[in-house]
């Protein structure tokens, strides 16, 4: 679907990105995270044909996109960090407005798929209403149906989820997932726990640079915290044996947090698995069925900052200091 080689951009002497070579597999749902300035905002850009690249090639179903732009941008839907919108028009005419100048005809057909757009990104209630006048979580919705409308293979969404409170996140995230298969989505954000519920793979990019997170080893790990004494656990470790790979075994004891509710942590452990598949469903099953009591189930998001932490060239001991990576 996308290949990129040796791809750069210079900004007078400075060099924003590069050498950057890539390869993106047709439905992949890739995510790009990076410190402020590391380039993906300028990577987005030049993906979108909105940037051109100093040097290098990037190809989009075979086609050079410097070479032959017209041939392929009606394949691109874009979403940058700031949607492109027109405050004076209404949410349905924006949209009508937005299929025309992507060569969609005025008639039927294109009212009909407007019309799709709207109900798919969840806008239809409010495609009376001017532009101007909507929430952040509605522009960015709107962001989304514009970069949809004329049926794109590729779309490239810049920090989707900014700015977005918990519910919208969530909604955000679903109407994400919903697009997976039609299209090949490349999204940033600075949020770890969002790539890790959204994305196929993880590319962190450093100085312009991409590298490759081993994202496949990540999305499937899991953390179990347990209850019981140590006959419990070996049962809990056999019981998981069965649906998917145990990694570690610790106890939670120490770990426990100095402030909070008062719990007691008594026989209480963690159980770390990690699988290709999700057996989430599976893992809770075979671990009821072996009289396992399960106090919580959550993706292992600390090994992901961890990993991030270590491919942008920062230790372990920087994490404290690392509250969020700016887009």
């Amino acid at each position: 679907m996308i290949d990129v080689s040796e791809l750069s951009k210079f900004f007078g002497e400075r060099r924003a990105v590069g050498p950057l070579s890539l390869h993106i597999e047709s439905g992949e749902i890739v995510g790009l995270l990076g410190l402020n300035g590391a380039g993906k905002t300028t990577t987005l850009r030049m993906l979108s044909s909105d940037l051109l690249p100093t040097s290098g090639t990037i190809r989009i179903d075979g086609v050079d996109l410097v070479e032959d732009p017209d041939r392929v941008r009606p394949k691109i839907g874009y979403l940058p960090d700031r949607p492109p919108l027109y405050d004076e028009m209404r949410v349905e005419e924006y949209l009508g407005f937005t299929a025309r100048l992507r060569g969609m005809p005025a008639d039927d057909k294109t009212a009909r798929r407007v019309r799709e757009v709207m109900d798919q990104t969840a806008v239809g209630e409010v495609r009376r209403q001017f532009v101007g006048t909507l929430s952040h979580g509605y522009r960015q919705r709107l962001g989304i149906a514009q970069a949809i409308v004329h049926r794109p293979s590729l779309l490239l969404l810049d920090e989707p989820i900014s700015g977005l409170d918990p519910v919208q996140i969530v909604e955000m995230r679903e109407l994400i997932r919903s697009l997976h298969g039609d299209h090949t989505i490349v999204l940033s954000s600075h949020i770890l726990p969002e790539v890790s519920e959204t994305c196929d793979r993880i590319l962190v990019m450093v100085a312009g640079q991409v590298r490759d997170a081993g994202w496949d080893q990540i999305r499937g790990t899991l953390a179990l915290t347990l209850r019981g004494d140590p006959a419990v656990a070996e049962r809990a470790a056999a019981a998981t044996a069965g649906v998917t790979r145990v990694e570690a075994i610790g106890n939670l004891a120490a770990a426990r947090a100095p402030h909070g509710p008062a719990q007691d942590d008594a026989g209480v452990f963690t159980l770390r698995v990690a699988s290709d598949r999700d057996v989430r469903e599976a893992l809770c099953a075979a671990l009821v069925h072996a009289d396992v009591g399960v106090l919580e189930l959550s993706r292992a998001e600390r090994q992901l900052e961890d990993l991030f932490l270590s491919l942008a060239g920062l230790g372990k001991s920087a994490a404290a200091g690392v509250k969020e990576v700016a887009a």
